[in-house]
């Protein structure tokens, strides 16, 4: 099992472009990661990685149901999920999407369950948003938020 699995929800593919720009920020860093579709993760990879990064399109602001699915899922799980870090990434028709809501809603079910959530102090705060195709800003975000997830992750469980 890899130290982080980045799992996503991509119709477009800009979802999944983002998430191979994470992973190239966590390969940076020498930890072990696979990004993995939704649609084929089981729940119970989730125990067995160090962080958990998930990125969704925005639909009326909200992940995706493929995401919300994993979430709801997990709740067997509650509390021991405690102090794996966490972190999240979305793509967006518009500007103004609810790209922000959707990112949050991801991150308040990793902190509900006791995740150590990992954000950007430049940039993408509460994680990568692209509208549209990811562009070079967007990539670079990308690969920044898995270095400082890979960071933390090294810090928290050595």
């Amino acid at each position: 099992m890899p130290d982080i699995l980045i799992i996503y929800y991509s119709r477009t593919g800009h979802t999944r472009e983002m998430a191979e720009s994470i992973a190239r920020g966590v390969e940076q860093e020498g930890l072990s990661v696979a990004a993995k579709e939704a649609e084929k993760v089981d729940v119970d990879e989730l125990l067995k990685v160090k962080g958990l990064i998930v990125g969704s399109p925005t639909y009326y602001g909200e992940a995706a149901t493929q995401i919300r699915q994993i979430f709801d899922k997990s709740v067997k799980f509650h509390g021991k999920l405690d102090g794996k870090v966490g972190a999240a990434f979305t793509s967006a028709a518009n500007i103004g999407g609810g790209n922000e809501t959707t990112l949050l809603s991801i991150l308040h079910s990793m902190l509900v369950h006791g995740m150590v959530v990992q954000g950007i102090p430049t940039g993408d705060h509460y994680g990568p948003v692209a509208v549209n195709a990811p562009d070079d800003r967007v990539r670079k975000q990308c690969g920044i938020l898995g270095q400082r997830v890979a960071q933390l992750v090294r810090k928290l469980h050595p």
